[in-house]
């Protein structure tokens, strides 16, 4: 686990007992050459209850298109039955109260499911903000280990033609 420690040092600063779960995962992932970024979508979906699920799909008919037209032409049928077709027999009539109550109780309801809908879109973007993180740590890892094996490589190139210098210079100093 020595070149773990090493590794941890150099890339982070700190001994690999005090990484992060974050870090630990990235430098693993970096070090066995695996690929780190993942379908993020089914990674988040995978996490959520049923019930998040249900509000999530709530929300999302409940503010569109289609949700709004349905109500609105449910709205003129309520009012256009109550007013002209049920002018005595009424179930609700002028100024439709029980469609105030039936209104007042979809709101009462609808905000809360839309604002849980919000704060696990937030939750998301938060679970989105940490994958792109690992992944640019893992870039930042790479790149930096490329950088070390070309500096490396050159190094190694400068020493074999210094070597080869001297050589030469040798054989230029026993001819002359």
């Amino acid at each position: 686990m020595r070149p773990f420690d090493d590794a941890a040092q150099i890339l982070f600063g700190k001994p690999a007992d005090q990484l992060d779960e974050t870090e630990r995962d990235v430098l693993l992932h970096s070090r066995e050459g695996r690929i780190l970024s993942e379908d993020r979508n089914i990674a988040y979906e995978a996490k959520q209850s049923v019930g998040e699920r249900i509000a999530d799909a709530i929300a999302r008919i409940g503010g569109s298109w289609a949700f709004i037209i349905g109500f609105l032409a449910f709205l003129v049928v309520w009012t256009i039955a109550n007013t002209l077709l049920l002018t005595k027999d009424a179930f609700d009539p002028y100024p439709f109260i029980f469609l105030n109550l039936v209104l007042s109780m979809l709101a009462a309801l609808q905000a809360p499911i839309i604002m849980m809908s919000q704060n696990r879109q937030a939750a998301r973007d938060r679970f989105e903000a940490t994958k792109d993180y690992e992944v640019n740590l893992k870039a930042e890892i790479e790149l930096m280990a490329l950088h070390h094996k070309i500096d490396t490589h050159f190094i190694e190139e400068i020493a074999a033609l210094k070597m080869e210098i001297l050589r030469l210079h040798d054989v230029l100093h026993q001819r002359g």
